[in-house]
């Protein structure tokens, strides 16, 4: 099973559609997860059973991946256009104070959410048959599938999954950022340094990777220019492939 780098454009739609609910629906941004969450684990596993159909091989996906990208652009910006859309909600205003920094609560909202999202997926992973399964098929799936694990199912449920935390994404993203179609391109390369520096298959490792690339972008932003902050998760993956081409 391979990494599900085609639902990081989902992210962007599931923002649009929290902004949508949150800004016209009056829903608060947190509920909309309520039908977000489930909507986009469906979703998720609809494209894996396409690609599973068609026999999409991996490094085809990741065409797939660039075409549903310029898809669920042209879909946005026809309901949306192209225009800046913040989300503005209670949240927005609100800021904690430690030792002496501000730190605004959707922000911190993020942090949390990613935490407790990885840490129990790294524990369903590593302490629950389901994950043990995902491992072995991932490790030698005809040996797995020997042993009476049915792969097709658990790429359906991990694509899902894949789908549900996407779609988390996106509302943090309306939460935190002004959104523009246009902008998700700028979010591929955050997306790949980020797993390529955490390592495929590692729940934890994408996490400190995109720790780094948040602080090395802030203190880009602080001491040099904001225009350069999208250049660090590019240098920092591109000296990767550089200095340790085997791990990449």
């Amino acid at each position: 099973m391979g990494p599900s780098a085609h639902h990081q454009p989902g992210a962007f739609l599931a923002a649009y559609l929290c902004y949508q609910l949150a800004s016209v629906g009056g829903v608060d941004p947190l509920l909309t997860l309520a039908l977000i969450v489930p909507l986009f684990f469906v979703l998720g596993a609809a494209v894996q059973w396409l690609i599973a159909r068609f026999r999409v091989s991996p490094l085809n996906s990741l065409l797939v991946t660039f075409g549903l990208t310029a898809i669920i652009e042209a879909g946005i910006q026809a309901v949306w256009t192209a225009d800046f859309r913040k989300l503005e909600s209670s949240y927005a205003s609100r800021k904690f104070e430690i030792a002496g920094l501000f730190v605004p609560v959707p922000e911190l909202l993020t942090l949390c959410i990613a935490l407790a999202l990885t840490l129990g997926l790294w524990a369903a992973m590593r302490y629950t048959y389901l994950g043990k399964a995902m491992r072995a098929v991932a490790e030698d799936a005809p040996l797995a599938a020997a042993f009476g694990i049915n792969r097709r199912a658990l790429e359906l449920g991990l694509a899902g999954v894949c789908g549900a935390l996407a779609g988390i994404a996106g509302v943090c993203l309306a939460l935190s950022f002004t959104l523009t179609p246009s902008q998700m391109y700028a979010w591929v390369g955050v997306v790949f340094a980020a797993v390529m520096l955490g390592g495929l298959g590692s729940p934890l490792g994408p996490l400190v990777a995109g720790l780094v690339i948040g602080v090395s972008e802030a203190v880009t932003m602080a001491f040099v220019s904001p225009s350069w902050a999208p250049i660090v998760s590019f240098t920092l993956l591109i000296a990767l492939l550089l200095l340790r081409p085997g791990k990449a």
